[in-house]
């Protein structure tokens, strides 16, 4: 009778087969304080961060960053202490993809920080990487590969570093893992906008699971339309962590359940991280170089969402050119401002680029084209606030200002008008919007 109850535990353990955990973060861009995030203070930390995953890496969870650990020029903690945490990393993270911020300072810089590092850093379509890892857990075998957006040819600036072909790269790698590595399963980590990911899932079949983000969404668990394929993306900052199980029987894949979890105060923090974060942090204020950005430019009586602190900064580009209407990338703004004293490093940190405003003059009818444009990139960054008329004569003539980010990058090609510079920087006019009166609402 024994033996029997003990063969129908077997089976019926069989019959769920394994499971792998997999964690992911991405685009921490040097975060290492908590901060105000989606209307809740006290959000993120990298000591929660790495308290968490270390627990669950012992536990036998793959653990992958998506890349984008620095941004240069905002916070001011990259700028002086540049790559420290990613060996923090070492032992806890599998494998990493490269980011497109992650060379900010140089590729030889890069690659000293890579040499500091235990783990991969991927990207199947980037000279000079490799381009996939296997992993085994519980006899399951994981193929890992990861992926530079097709964006990458126009955002690093990085003398040596070439991009391929996005689909090419993805369909040779995933021949690879499939036909002769022959892995269980194939996850990417898409250093891409999220539509490019959904449009190489439905290109390249025999992915699993891509784990996003570089537009810095945030995305539950959610099945590509007309793939296989899953996606998840856990926002910015290491605001979330995406955890997904994948549940196998006889190594075929036979479930895929996710979900986002929040970095708060509720997440036990690495102790040891948790005390050198603080160190630095004192280091990083008393620094004469830095100190300047943490005293008070003024006091918010009340918080700005990310949709009101845009409107804002718009209105305060159109008051400072005399603009008819104008327009800024989603990725301009990055995070809400918290209610009570403001700093400058606070509206860096909103507000990380230091774009310059230009201006140019557009027939209504260019005007109207352009619009469709920033329509037609709904879900990228490259997806515009708009502040203008709410009609538009074609045959009239319009005063529009923008960033130089746009005119020579985002909208190269549609902005159809000689650019000029104004002289005003977009942070400096918003600063000067927001101390010298009180935040009203946007509009």
């Amino acid at each position: 009778m024994r033996k029997f109850l003990l063969l129908m535990l077997f089976a019926a353990q069989s019959s769920l087969g394994a499971t792998v955990t997999l964690l992911h973060f991405s685009d921490y861009h040097s975060h290492a304080l908590p901060f105000y995030s989606e209307d809740q203070p006290d959000r993120g930390g990298i000591a929660r961060a790495i308290g968490y995953l270390e627990r669950e890496h012992r536990r036998g969870a793959l653990v992958l960053s998506g890349g984008d650990m620095v941004n240069k020029g905002s916070p001011a903690w990259s700028d002086k202490f540049g790559c420290a945490e990613w060996p923090w990393f070492n032992g806890i993270v599998d494998a990493m993809a490269f980011g497109n911020h992650d060379s900010d300072y140089g590729y030889s810089w890069f690659q000293d920080c890579r040499s500091k590092l235990r783990y991969p850093v991927l990207s199947a379509n980037t000279n000079g990487f490799q381009r996939y890892e296997i992993f085994t857990v519980h006899g399951i075998r994981i193929g890992v590969f990861a992926i530079a957006g097709p964006d990458f040819n126009a955002l690093v600036r990085t003398p040596g570093l070439r991009f391929s072909d996005t689909i090419t790269a993805a369909r040779e790698v995933v021949k690879i893992l499939r036909e002769e590595e022959r892995v269980d399963a194939v996850v990417l980590i898409g250093h891409e906008h999220t539509n490019d990911d959904f449009s190489l899932a439905r290109a390249v079949p025999g992915i699993d699971l891509i784990l996003g983000t570089h537009s810095h969404e945030k995305r539950e668990l959610t099945k590509i339309a007309g793939t296989s394929t899953w996606f998840i993306a856990p926002y910015q900052y290491l605001t979330y962590i995406s955890r997904v199980t994948l549940t196998f029987h006889e190594h075929r894949l036979a479930r895929v359940q996710g979900t986002l979890v929040p970095v708060d105060a509720s997440m036990k923090s690495s102790r040891t991280i948790q005390a050198r974060v603080a160190g630095m942090q004192r280091e990083l204020e008393h620094d004469p170089q830095y100190a300047a950005l943490f005293e008070p430019l003024g006091t918010l009586d009340r918080s700005l969402s990310i949709d009101e602190l845009a409107a804002r900064t718009l209105q305060a580009m159109r008051s400072a050119t005399h603009a008819d209407a104008a327009f800024s990338t989603i990725s301009s703004f990055r995070q809400p401002l918290a209610k009570g004293t403001l700093t400058l490093e606070d509206l860096r940190a909103s507000m990380p680029y230091d774009n310059d405003i230009v201006v140019c003059e557009l027939r209504g009818d260019a005007l109207q084209a352009l619009y469709a444009a920033i329509d037609s990139r709904k879900g990228t960054d490259s997806f515009c606030y708009v502040s203008g008329p709410s009609s538009i004569d074609p045959s009239k003539t319009y005063r529009i200002a923008t960033t130089d980010y746009v005119a020579k990058i985002a909208y190269r090609k549609e902005l159809a008008c000689d650019a000029q510079k104004s002289g005003f920087r977009v942070r400096d006019e918003l600063r000067k919007e927001l101390t010298s009166a009180r935040p009203k609402s946007g509009s």
